[in-house]
């Protein structure tokens, strides 16, 4: 399936000449007459249904992954590279035109409003070709399952759209002609639209992945028609909702019920993103993944848009380590250090009990190159050697004080640095607590003395890939754009608009299950998809690097409560298998099971915490935040935090309370995209005149 998408896309954009009413929308380059003859065809409409698989690939290319996002909200800021910062702090560059070098963007990188609104497009205009000349497909079976990819991705590139920008332009024919006379419509009928889409496709999808695996199915729909449901129910349609309200929601929780039925949870967190041992595993193919961007490793195949989402979440380690710790072509991925998580994305987590918070974060980096030998022996016996740590995060709580007098040496970057490792007695060249007398300190550290621009934090976990062959290009394992880990959050947070508390709590406490400890599992084993490498051919094929044992065995070595195989490269890149756990808790080494259960009127206390900082009171306004502080500990950087803040009417209120960088800046016409002024400016009256200025202003958005 990955092949042929990749094969058939360029099949696919052919027929898409006279679709356009600008440059920037609608629009590919000119073709001949054969191309549009051929979707007048059997095969030529199933070969575009294939195709449309590809146009998802375009939300994990490039940098708008994460502007469009996770930027701008309680969960993320910038580091130190500013590529997408406009996105970030709210600034006059976020405004309908692309911001360039010359209007103040910090590089030519910066994503512009336009990029997903020209892009669903062009998947609507694909999935419209299929939708209206679908009759010329004989086979009903086919048919049907063509019509519900086709549906499935014109509801759901509208939900995309309308979750950043409102009502949009509706287009459900295909264009005849250059087209350059629209309406926008209204929230209310985007929305409705979207939801008869996706209901379309919930009816005429299989339950079954036929295509293998990233296949559309009833279930795909059926998420997205219960996440659509929920947002008519939301706070940002309150002005004209109420008449859905009791319905949608009532069938908001159906739908989810039918979800989590049939596409079971995985049963260990880690299988979803640290366990990928490489391209295609089988990991990828797990039931609780509904919707992914496939990708694989054949260059032939990559196309516009490959995934470069490792790139996005690691510290800047090579610099900030001096090159104790240096980049490599497996380990660590691209330190580009786009998304910093705030002090609230690692105070929501139980640092003791909950194990996703180990399953998401690399807390520790093992050292691949001795800088100054004369540093490290000035230590003796604490003299750290290659494979030793070199960077340590110490995922610390708030109201910890063991390190207030830094009982185990200076912390820092390796030119203040005088930690000893108590597990180790070991010399750790960096090593960064969160919290250092009650107060967050890590961004304390970053090598530019900026606090709201820190390369120094610790990085999300869950892109990495040991697939690749060299230190830049794509990844190549798929990126999952919904689970039904998701699902639950959605039905428990119709169960509290219900104001069902408990059962919404009982619906969570089933994700919250999954994410306790286990009886035996060591908790301070790490893993993440780095460890893919030892299936990469580059380094199995090549015997100057090193195993570190002959018959090395990965199940053998993962499942070892203590493993003892310090793998590396010819680089000396260390792959520590380790985490933080014991030095960040300070309690006693256990293989106890945890718990995470919660009840009404007892919250966890980093929930009391964060509610007490956004001034939240009463019990469905307490339960709803509640439900979004378990999204960040289910979903953290899964690609949908600013919509969910956005369709909840708390973006404001979050970014403002856990943002600095955001908080400065952000305001209500914030809550929406700027409508991108080519598509504007490319649009005419009908009798081809140009758009007046008030007619301009009519389809912009409010304070745009």
């Amino acid at each position: 399936m990955k092949r042929n998408i990749y094969i058939l896309l360029y099949v696919a954009a052919l027929s898409l000449a006279t679709l356009s009413c600008s440059d920037d929308f609608l629009y590919e380059e000119k073709t001949n007459a054969y191309t549009t003859q051929y979707f007048e065809t059997e095969e030529g409409l199933t070969s575009l249904a294939t195709a449309l698989y590809a146009n998802i690939r375009w939300h994990s290319g490039y940098e708008w992954a994460y502007g469009i996002t996770l930027y701008g909200t309680d969960e993320f800021t910038n580091g130190a590279d500013l590529t997408n910062e406009p996105w970030n702090t709210y600034d006059n560059r976020l405004n309908p035109a692309h911001a360039t070098v010359e209007t103040g963007a910090a590089n030519k990188n910066v994503s512009g409003p336009e990029e997903l609104w020209n892009q669903m497009y062009y998947g609507i205009s694909s999935a419209n070709l299929i939708i209206d000349k679908s009759s010329k497909i004989a086979d009903e079976d086919v048919r049907n399952k063509c019509l519900g990819e086709a549906y499935f991705l014109r509801g759901y590139n509208y939900y995309r759209l309308f979750a950043q920008y409102g009502g949009v332009v509706l287009q459900t024919k295909p264009a005849e002609g250059v087209v350059r006379n629209f309406t926008r419509s209204s929230a209310e009928e985007t929305l409705n639209l979207v939801i008869a889409d996706l209901q379309q496709a919930y009816d005429l999808l299989p339950t079954e992945k036929w295509r293998g695996v990233g296949s559309w199915t009833k279930y795909t729909a059926a998420h997205f028609l219960a996440k659509a449901l929920l947002f008519r129910c939301s706070e940002r349609n309150s002005s004209w909702n109420a008449t859905y309200i009791d319905a949608d929601l009532v069938k908001c929780i159906e739908l989810c019920d039918e979800v989590i039925a049939a596409c079971p949870l995985a049963s260990d967190y880690w299988d979803l993103f640290a366990r990928w041992t490489g391209v295609d595993c089988p990991n990828e193919g797990l039931p609780e993944i509904l919707m992914s961007i496939q990708h694989n490793n054949d260059a032939t195949t990559t196309g516009r848009f490959g995934n470069r989402t490792h790139s996005y979440f690691t510290p800047q380690f090579n610099t900030f380590s001096a090159g104790w710790v240096s980049r490599g072509a497996f380990f660590g991925g691209n330190d580009y250090q786009r998304c910093r998580p705030t002090e609230y994305n690692y105070s929501t987590y139980d640092n003791v009990n909950d194990a996703r918070l180990w399953k998401s974060f690399r807390t520790v980096y093992g050292v691949n190159n001795i800088r100054d030998a004369s540093l490290t022996a000035s230590f003796g016996d604490s003299a750290v050697a290659l494979g030793d740590i070199g960077i340590v995060f110490i995922l610390n709580k708030k109201n910890d004080s063991r390190f207030d007098s830094k009982p185990y040496g200076e912390f820092g970057k390796p030119d203040k640095s005088k930690f000893i490792h108590p597990e180790t007695g070991k010399w750790v060249p960096c090593a960064f607590p969160l919290f250092l007398s009650g107060q967050y300190a890590l961004t304390t550290y970053g090598t530019l003395g900026d606090i709201s621009k820190s390369n120094v934090f610790c990085g999300l976990n869950k892109t990495q890939a040991g697939s690749r062959t060299g230190e830049s290009g794509d990844s190549h394992r798929d990126v999952t754009l919904a689970r039904s880990g998701e699902t639950y959050l959605v039905k428990a947070e119709a169960q509290v608009r219900q104001g069902k508390y408990t059962d919404a709590l009982a619906t969570v406490n089933i994700l919250r299950e999954r994410g306790q400890w286990k009886a035996g599992e060591a908790r301070n084993l790490y893993v993440d998809g780095s460890i893919g490498f030892i299936n990469n051919s580059l380094y199995t094929s090549n015997s100057s690097y090193n195993k570190n044992s002959a018959t090395f065995n990965y199940q053998t070595w993962f499942t070892n409560s203590h493993p003892g195989y310090p793998l590396k490269d010819a680089a000396n890149n260390e792959y520590l298998c380790k985490s933080s756990y014991y030095l960040s808790t300070g309690i006693q080494e256990t293989t106890d099971a945890s718990n995470l259960q919660v009840a009404m009127g007892n919250l966890p206390p980093e929930d009391e915490a964060i509610l007490t900082a956004l001034g939240v009171s009463g019990e469905r306004e307490r339960m709803l935040h509640f439900i979004l502080n378990e999204r960040t500990r289910e979903l953290n950087g899964e690609w949908n935090r600013w919509e969910e803040l956005s369709r909840t009417g708390t973006l404001i209120q979050r970014a403002k309370a856990f943002n600095p960088e955001a908080k400065q800046n952000i305001a209500e016409k914030h809550t929406l995209r700027p409508i991108p002024q080519t598509f504007i400016d490319g649009l005419t009256q009908e009798d081809g005149s140009p758009l007046t200025p008030t007619q301009k202003a009519a389809l912009q958005n409010p304070g745009y």
